[in-house]
């Protein structure tokens, strides 16, 4: 970023209508906005990681529980993260890139680790949905923006050849990634289709074989992450890796069970935090503060 470093700053735009001003007059802003971000390393402290995630949309998949629509307006999930991320507990979030965009200049990602989002091909519900292609983030745009890493998400159908199509690409990117000194972050899956509609197997067992099939790809893992569910016998499927991993939040239809769940397995060596999106980003009783800050409370 040193070509970047003596550019202007951008002042952080505090309403949404700015920002789609200078989306169309002054896109430049954007580049500005994220070489004077202030960054922080992806870990310190005690190393925890509390991560809200908010990559969902750009899959097509917009629904939470039982609110099909819930996502579908931009600017409520926007007020809904800066209120997340004003949380001092929740170190940072993962985003596509327009999300982060809106984000960095709204001044939301000051000192806040970032991950990019990078496989958002495989759209909820498609054809094609196990051929989950690289349309997101890449590489050199997360290092270009001085971002602590990007995610990829992993699902292995064995009776689909699209399968092999997106893990040849994620190998490569984790690759490019550890080129940077930037973390992969991989979210394996066991997956098939049920009915037409793409199921991941949550039993140890499929979560042990997804996480040995993933954890493999690349020619090194020295800067790999897992983010994995949350199922039971956790201490037998965390036993499958000595890789640094982050706990997925997904969509639970019982938050309750879900914050015991993922306080258990926290106490798990390996586990380094949480990545929740849904679940915090959408409470049942819309108190977004209070649902982060009971998953801030875990983690710490």
């Amino acid at each position: 970023m040193s070509e970047n470093s003596t550019l202007p700053s951008t002042p952080p735009q505090r309403t949404y209508g700015e920002i789609t001003e200078l989306r169309a007059e002054d896109p430049g802003a954007i580049e500005r906005a994220w070489a004077a971000r202030a960054t922080r390393p992806a870990t310190r402290g005690d190393g925890r990681l509390m991560i809200v995630a908010a990559d969902h949309p750009a899959r097509g998949a917009l629904a939470v529980g039982d609110r099909p629509t819930a996502m579908n307006s931009r600017t409520d999930l926007l007020d809904r993260l800066r209120t997340a991320l004003a949380d001092p507990g929740v170190d940072g979030v993962l985003a596509t890139s327009d999300i982060l965009d809106d984000l960095v200049l709204l001044g939301a990602l000051e000192d806040k680790v970032v991950f990019s989002s990078m496989n958002r091909g495989g759209l909820a519900g498609a054809t094609f949905e196990f051929d989950d292609r690289m349309t997101g983030a890449t590489a050199a745009s997360t290092a270009r923006y001085r971002m602590n890493g990007a995610k990829m998400l992993c699902r292995v159908a064995l009776d689909d050849p699209g399968t092999l199509s997106m893990m040849t690409e994620c190998a490569r990117a984790v690759d490019e990634l550890a080129d940077h000194g930037l973390i992969a972050m991989l979210e394996p899956f066991l997956s098939r289709r049920v009915d037409g509609k793409v199921r991941n197997d949550l039993s140890p067992d499929a979560v042990i074989k997804s996480i040995h099939i993933l954890q493999g790809i690349g020619s090194t893992s020295a800067y790999t992450w897992m983010k994995l569910p949350v199922v039971d016998e956790m201490e037998r499927v965390m036993d499958a890796t000595t890789l640094p991993t982050l706990l997925l939040g997904g969509d639970p239809s019982d938050p309750d069970t879900a914050f015991a769940a993922w306080e258990k397995a926290l106490g798990l060596p390996s586990v380094r935090g949480l990545v929740v999106g849904r679940t915090l980003l959408y409470p049942h009783d819309d108190d977004v503060a209070g649902a982060v800050a009971t998953a801030v409370s875990l983690v710490r």
